[in-house]
């Protein structure tokens, strides 16, 4: 690409070319002979480093000698030239500068260099005008031109009066006499400070911004800028890539589209705008934003690339955001609209559509499409058109026509959305159907107009009583059920009315409500005008006055004999039903609904599908194992097998044994090769119940089983590679056994991967009823007996009872009381449940026989002097395996050492 010259280099140049001999020569010469043109080098040296002399071309034997008059020619035209200008001798001296030179650098006016007068510098003796940073790059360029005779140029910053320095371009050309000897050198600086500031603050730019230029012409890329380097991952500074390098840059999927648009940016030499992606040598995926228009004069084209990542990542975020968004406002059930902050509406939901049976523009005529009720079209206006005005919220009930034709009344909210200056953006609304609560509201005002007058023609049993239940008033439904007067209603008392297996149960509900005065109601059976009893459902609701005394009683007694009926019905078939979800259930004898089990099923449904490790935590009799099955059953591994170790059921020598398997002669009794649960699990689940009471060598083996999903059987050499998910349960505080040291810490974070904690059956005493029904179904099939329901206060007390043992207890209390009882309401007897067995001292029993265990041993040791084997060895002398004696030995962490006898100092 062209330079652009700025008037002062036009002067030089204009110069340069007039005839030199003519201009120098056109007067008296003086001429002085010299040996050779090496002569004119200063004695200090030659501008080359490394000793190397400076080579001129065409030397000649003479050389002309100043013409002060023609140099003073030379020095007045260079000092019109509005530019710093100036000339050295052939060898590099600097000899003169002109007005505008010397003035910038603060010359004094008596300064040789403002006359040309040649006091025999250094051809580097300008080098200290020039920063420091710049020297190298200056002695390089002037050096060069020195040693060739060959015009150059070089940038560098030159120091002011001030002391400041402002950045040149120096362009210096040789003088040559017309048989070719050089003269001079002229040389121009042009101030190009203001560009070098242009040219930094559009790098600077351009790497804040992530965007860089490039020049493209028919022959490929002419120029890339430092930045676009950077952003397609290479490094500053180097070549611009061909066309066939450039799309080898380029994301695979995006190479025949960019290589498209070249083609038709080369054939139509129009504007163009793509982003693409690229792929940097790292590996790393970035989208660039390429924006293209015609060069000057038609020639090529020039254009950035901006790094566009960020935004086309946040674009598809936003996208997937909208969308998300719009699939959940078009899932709830409500209809939602936005409006501009002017009113006009700009969104509706799937709901709306589908209601009102409109399209969006036929919406946004809502004051005259008749989509709101003509008797409340004006009062919407206002209330609308006074929110818009003031930014407060809008809130309103009103009728809106559906798309049938029919009204449905709404409770209409908008709320207006602000920027951070407080402007309203939009206004965001939500109509909400009513219609069913707003009948509901009408028909309830309607009623309780009529209440009083309709109070006996009700069909309930109604009644008011006394501060102590004594009987005031009874409806005529009331009356007529009973078959007497109300005078002869008052006579009555509870007992001829109330069934005698319910009588006691209402008293006790009576006392209590007197005693707390608090509403209640109760399930009795009520004997009417025939004889035959009917079951009510009583509610009870005081009314006291402003001390809190109760002055009235009301009762409403509703029959419920059919419902009753027909739950007794629907338990039977529920029970039928239980059975057929119970054989399809992922959970089988996980039974209930409460909110703390529900969650653990929950975590249980997530936690299946992978094969992570699950840790169960949870007191005695929670369900850890049917959880643990349920893992299994909905996991990968669901054909493959599950198997159960409880790690305190087995003795603690052989656990190793029973988890990795043993070889052959491995211990005493190892008469064959036998597998482990392990490499009997593999593929599939083992579960580890009680993992809690493992030995500390076992958890090192266990460790390294789910560290490297490895393990040697006991007493061999060779590793088994296994392939099994593990989950483990346990009810004792695992991290307070890591606090004591019991349990290895970083056992317990690979077994802690994914915990979960099994509620007691105290946090879900919701569920109790419904495990009692199962259960009781349970037991009385296997004992062939038909429970027809469950005695109220039973139930009560199952609810009541805090079930230390948890579900297990529960089970083993319904079984046995399945067994006990004769009649077709189940019952329990209350004594099983009043206890609370407490074993003191449980937690202490192990440590006491590891005790009792260790000290046997020690004083088998101190016996036999330490020796564990031989006839008179501590395994002889305890009656056991030698094997099983050192396994023991280093479980209690006893030292043999310190009891062999040592030999007896000899005296000197």
């Amino acid at each position: 690409m062209a330079r652009y010259l700025g008037p002062g280099e036009i002067w030089v140049r204009m110069w340069l070319k007039c005839d030199a001999k003519s201009f120098l020569y056109n007067g008296s010469m003086r001429q002085k002979p010299v040996a050779s043109f090496a002569d004119l080098l200063p004695h200090s040296g030659s501008p080359l480093q490394g000793g190397q002399q400076v080579v001129r071309s065409k030397p000649t034997a003479v050389t002309p000698a100043r013409n002060d008059s023609l140099e003073a020619r030379l020095r007045a035209t260079l000092n019109v030239i509005p530019a710093n200008t100036w000339y050295a001798t052939p060898t590099g001296t600097l000899t003169f500068v002109n007005e505008r030179a010397a003035d910038y650098m603060g010359l004094p006016t008596d300064h040789p260099l403002r006359f040309g007068i040649d006091i025999g510098a250094a051809w580097d003796s300008h080098i200290p005008l020039i920063h420091p940073d710049d020297h190298d790059e200056a002695l390089k360029g002037w050096s060069d031109s020195l040693r060739t005779g060959s015009a150059g140029e070089a940038t560098y910053r030159v120091r002011n009066a001030q002391g400041g320095y402002r950045w040149r371009i120096s362009r210096v050309e040789p003088l040559r006499a017309s048989d070719g000897m050089l003269l001079y050198w002229i040389g121009i600086n042009l101030d190009i400070e203001e560009l070098k500031q242009a040219e930094f603050y559009l790098a600077e730019a351009q790497r804040l911004a992530h965007t860089g230029s490039w020049a493209f012409d028919a022959n490929g890329f002419e120029y890339w800028s430092p930045e676009l380097f950077k952003i397609h991952g290479l490094k500053p500074g180097g070549k611009a890539p061909t066309t066939a390098e450039y799309l080898a840059l380029v994301h695979p999927e995006d190479r025949e589209f960019v290589a498209q648009e070249i083609q038709k940016m080369r054939a139509n030499g129009g504007r163009f705008d793509f982003t693409k992606r690229i792929v940097r040598p790292n590996g790393a995926i970035r989208h660039v934003r390429c924006v293209g228009t015609p060069g000057l004069n038609g020639r090529g084209f020039v254009g950035t690339g901006i790094d566009a990542t960020e935004q086309e990542e946040l674009t598809q975020a936003l996208r997937k955001s909208e969308e998300a968004l719009r699939l959940v406002v078009n899932g709830i059930g409500a209809l939602v609209t936005t409006y501009t902050a002017d009113g006009e509406l700009e969104f509706v939901n799937q709901q709306v559509v589908d209601f009102f049976g409109m399209t969006l523009e036929e919406l946004k005529d809502w004051r005259n499409n008749g989509m709101v009720h003509p008797d409340e079209l004006a009062r919407v206006v206002t209330s609308w058109t006074h929110s818009l005005s003031t930014g407060q919220p809008y809130d309103d009930v009103h009728r809106y026509r559906r798309s049938d034709g029919a009204y449905r009344w709404f409770m209409t909210r908008g709320r207006p959305s602000r920027d951070g200056e407080g402007r309203i953006l939009r206004w965001y609304v939500l109509l909400t159907d009513i219609d069913e609560s707003q009948k509901a509201k009408e028909k309830l005002e309607e009623q309780e107009k009529e209440l009083r007058q309709v109070l006996d023609l009700a069909p309930q049993l109604v009644a008011v009583l006394g501060p102590n239940l004594e009987r005031l008033y009874a409806n005529s439904g009331a009356l007529a059920y009973f078959g007497t007067t109300l005078d002869g209603w008052r006579q009555n008392n509870m007992g001829s009315e109330v069934h005698p297996d319910d009588l006691e149960r209402v008293r006790v509900a009576a006392d209590r409500g007197l005693l707390t005065r608090s509403a209640y109601e109760m399930e009795k059976r009520i004997r009417g005008s025939d004889g035959t009893y009917r079951w009510f459902l009583a509610r009870y609701k005081p009314v006291c006055d402003n001390h809190g005394q109760a002055t009235r009683w009301y009762v409403a007694c509703t029959d419920i004999e059919d419902r009753k009926r027909s739950e007794e019905r629907l338990q039977e078939e529920n029970v039928a039903l239980r059975e057929e979800i119970d054989k399809t259930s992922m959970f089988e004898e996980i039974v209930g609904t409460s909110p703390a089990l529900t969650a653990v099923l929950t975590r249980v449904s997530k936690v299946a599908g992978s094969d992570s490790t699950v840790l169960i935590t949870g007191e005695t009799g929670t369900g850890k194992e049917l959880v643990a099955r349920a893992i299994h059953r909905r996991s990968g591994r669901s054909s493959k097998a599950f198997v159960a170790v409880n790690c305190a059921a087995i003795p603690r020598d052989l656990v190793a044994s029973e988890l990795f398997g043993h070889e052959k002669g491995a211990f005493t009794g190892a008469l064959q090769r036998r597998l482990g649960r392990f490499e009997l699990a593999n593929d599939g689940t083992i579960f580890l119940d009680e993992v809690g009471e493992l030995l500390p060598d076992t958890q090192a083996a266990l460790l390294r089983v789910l560290q490297e999903r490895e393990l040697e059987r006991v007493g061999g050499r060779e590793t088994i590679r296994v392939d099994v998910r593990v989950i483990a349960a346990t009810n004792r505080d695992l991290t307070h056994a890591v606090a004591n040291g019991t349990f290895r810490e970083d056992l317990f974070y690979r077994l802690n991967v994914f915990p979960l904690e099994m509620p007691s059956l105290r946090e879900r005493k919701q569920d109790i009823p419904m495990l009692v029904e199962y259960f009781i179904h349970r037991y009385a099939r296997k004992a062939g007996k038909t429970f027809r329901r469950v005695n109220k206060r039973t139930l009560d007390r199952l609810q009541s009872y805090p079930w230390p043992g948890n579900v297990r207890e529960l089970q083993n209390v319904i079984e046995r009381s399945v067994v006990v009882c004769d009649t077709d309401e189940f019952t329990v007897d209350e004594s099983w449940l009043s206890a609370r067995v407490t074993v003191k001292g449980a937690r202490a029993l192990p440590s006491t026989l590891a005790a009792h265990e260790k000290a046997l041993i020690e004083g088998a040791l101190r016996a036999s002097g330490g020796q564990v084997f031989g006839p008179e060895g501590a395994a002889a002398r305890l009656g056991i395996p030698r094997s099983t004696l050192e396994s023991r030995i280093r479980a209690l962490r006893i030292n043999k050492s310190r009891f062999r006898q040592r030999p007896a100092k000899v005296d000197q």
